[in-house]
């Protein structure tokens, strides 16, 4: 980790500008504790809020931001599609990941998306400062889970359905047996929008069209259990 100190030493004698932080989440909460995390440390300063993608990519183009603090799941526009479009508009800005989520595939597509640094939000408050500081000098950090995801990934190799997160096996098993949206929703006791969610993830995973056609190559490629 960067030297936090050496860091403030040089804001307080003028060297250096506060890192500006755009924080984005749809959580109300988890933005107004952010932005009191950031407030308690001279060296760096929230300079604005987004509660989904959209107003994030919007923020970034009308404003100069150093690190965006990107959640992954949320409505309108996901974290990785914003920092994609962040990026693509050419401004000398990082982006970390900071979610609730360590599946293969959002860290993937975090990354993917160019992401630097990918954290959950139980980092401790030092974790994550350091984070901050690392990713504005261009260096990454990853969470303990999100490295064993990667390499989980890496051994399960390319096979058809291989990257499906153990919670999406569990959605098309219940697809397989006929299950509908509303019955996976209570069955799982997950809303429907995240079962639409994970129904989105599977059929492009699995190169599926529908239903039919994912529960089709779940039975030929014996991606679920069928005496579950």
């Amino acid at each position: 980790y960067c030297n936090l100190a050496q860091q403030f030493r040089e804001f307080i004698m003028g060297k250096t500008k506060p890192i500006r932080v755009l924080i984005v989440d749809d959580h109300p909460m988890v933005r107004s504790g952010l932005g009191e995390f950031i407030y308690a440390y001279d060296w760096m300063e929230p300079i604005g809020e987004a509660q989904n993608g959209v107003e994030a990519v919007e923020f970034c183009a009308a404003n100069e931001v150093d690190v965006v603090l990107m959640d992954m799941v949320m409505p309108m526009m996901n974290g990785s599609e914003a920092t994609r479009r962040i990026l693509a508009l050419g401004k000398p800005l990082q982006v970390i990941v900071l979610t609730s989520f360590h599946e293969q595939d959002l860290v993937q597509q975090a990354l993917k998306a160019g992401a630097i640094s990918y954290l959950l939000k139980n980092a401790s408050a030092e974790d994550l400062a350091a984070a901050i500081q690392a990713a504005h000098a261009g260096r990454s950090i990853l969470a303990p889970e999100a490295t064993e995801a990667l390499i989980q990934a890496a051994r399960q190799g390319t096979g058809v359905g291989f990257d499906l997160t153990a919670r999406e096996r569990e959605v098309l098993a219940l697809l397989v047996d006929g299950s509908s949206n509303l019955e996976i929703s209570k069955k799982l006791s997950i809303s429907m929008a995240t079962v639409k969610y994970h129904l989105t993830n599977i059929f492009s995973k699995l190169g599926a069209k529908n239903r039919v056609e994912a529960a089709t190559t779940a039975l030929e490629h014996n991606l679920v259990d069928q005496n579950h």
